[in-house]
């Protein structure tokens, strides 16, 4: 039996969030959510919540499920939409600024 939580337009990079992801990958799911709340990154807040969710949504689907019992099958981060900014230059000229957005998706199986 398989969980999954999607979390969109997160307002961080893909590879900020990798750097988090890769380490709880394969992880139990116990194991996953005290490793998320010891790292001190805004990744890591992101990623617990969606965690919950898929967490919650396998206990949704199947009530007598232990979530000692659940592990992290897959967890993907991918770019989302970028926000395009402009900033004001030196000589009348702009600079472009690219606001970064994330996806995440967790699937959890036993």
């Amino acid at each position: 039996m398989e969980a999954k939580a999607i979390s969109k337009h997160n307002r961080i990079s893909s590879s900020k969030a990798r750097l988090v992801a890769n380490e709880i990958r394969g992880y139990s799911y116990p194991e996953a959510v005290d490793a998320l709340k010891a790292i001190n990154k805004k990744a890591s807040g992101l990623i617990l919540k969606t965690l919950h969710s898929a967490g919650a949504n396998a206990k949704y689907k199947n009530p007598d499920i232990l979530e000692d019992n659940l592990y992290i099958k897959v967890i993907s981060i991918d770019a989302g939409p970028t926000l395009k900014r402009f900033r004001a230059r030196a000589r009348g000229r702009a600079a472009r600024i690219r606001k970064r957005t994330s996806h995440i998706l967790v699937i959890l199986s036993d």
